[in-house]
């Protein structure tokens, strides 16, 4: 009898470990808009937090559709984003679409950890039909009789008699149209002088300056603190090594880095700065004032430490207009 005790205290002891793991997971999702035009495409964003060690899956991926009348158009990949301490955040997206129009309730999408299913919050999607004319289909099946067109009887003579002018001049306007719109689309208007950028450098120290003048964690905002505060640094890197640190994680802006040399020595700055801001961004952690002014310190110090050294024939450069 104690035998089937001991082994009955075992398994609750189990249960309630694998529900105490499932505890520390969240699953959100969001779409990215409530209304829909039938027939055309959104997108469901799932995040998922948890231990590195929680294995589970998502029921979902076996079904086709998230009920009668929406369904899953594709799965593109996951993004999995290391947060430390044995975390981990993973972003799913799944692109739906509806040829139904009316209103429909998404259910909770699940995850299973073993014993225990995690569940994000209940979705409403609109679906707008699309409107159709339908006296724009009718169409008299009879030819229609008329008198023979001569371009003579209703344009006048001095464009008739040249003709071939007036067609020039249409190609040249419509040649001059295209290479606007193509300097347009570039971001290269012609007709509008063109602002020169700032510097690397000036531009991420005036921009640090300025948000260290909106004193937002010292309003408890400081999850919108480390968010500028990082994106100043992403696009300053972009900038100034050409590196595309706006797309990427904080651990490959590291590694990338590491082997540059013009950064090794401040290298450790811009990783204490990521590293609190992932915490403070995706985990909710509070940083105290301390952390926080030493994060603007860091930034301004790896911005400092990395300005490029400007030569004779540079400066004469940036002053020609």
């Amino acid at each position: 009898m104690k035998r089937y005790k001991h082994l009955l205290l075992l398994l609750a002891l189990f249960i309630t470990g694998l529900s105490v793991n499932a505890a520390n997971a969240t699953l959100s999702a969001k779409l990215d808009s409530a209304t829909l035009l039938m027939g055309r495409v959104t997108t469901v964003h799932l995040e998922l937090v948890k231990d590195k060690t929680q294995q589970g899956f998502f029921p979902i991926d076996q079904l086709d559709t998230l009920n009668r009348a929406v369904e899953i158009a594709a799965r593109p990949k996951a993004d999995t984003v290391d947060l430390g301490n044995g975390r981990q955040q993973i972003n799913r997206d799944l692109i739906i679409q509806s040829f139904d129009s009316g209103l429909y309730v998404i259910k909770p999408i699940e995850y299973v950890i073993g014993t225990d299913t995690l569940r994000s919050q209940q979705l409403t999607l609109k679906v707008i039909p699309v409107k159709v004319d339908t006296m724009g289909d009718i169409q008299d099946f009879k030819p229609v009789i008329g008198i023979p067109f001569r371009l003579g009887d209703a344009v006048p003579s001095f464009i008739s008699d040249y003709w071939w002018a007036w067609l020039l001049g249409l190609l040249l306007i419509a040649g001059g149209l295209y290479y606007y719109l193509a300097w347009y689309r570039k971001g290269r208007n012609p007709l509008r002088p063109v602002k020169r950028r700032l510097p690397p450098y000036d531009e991420a120290m005036l921009n640090l300056r300025a948000l260290k003048d909106r004193q937002l964690w010292q309003n408890g905002m400081e999850k919108e603190y480390f968010t500028g505060l990082t994106d100043i640094l992403r696009v300053y890197i972009d900038r100034r090594f050409h590196v595309n640190a706006v797309e990427m994680t904080t651990s490959q802006i590291i590694d990338t880095l590491k082997r540059n040399e013009e950064t090794k020595a401040v290298n450790e700055q811009l990783s204490m700065i990521l590293e609190v801001a992932d915490f403070v961004k995706f985990a909710g952690v509070r940083p105290l004032a301390d952390d926080n002014e030493r994060a603007m310190e860091r930034a301004m110090n790896f911005v400092e430490a990395t300005r490029p050294v400007e030569t004779a024939a540079d400066e004469k450069k940036e002053e020609q207009p």
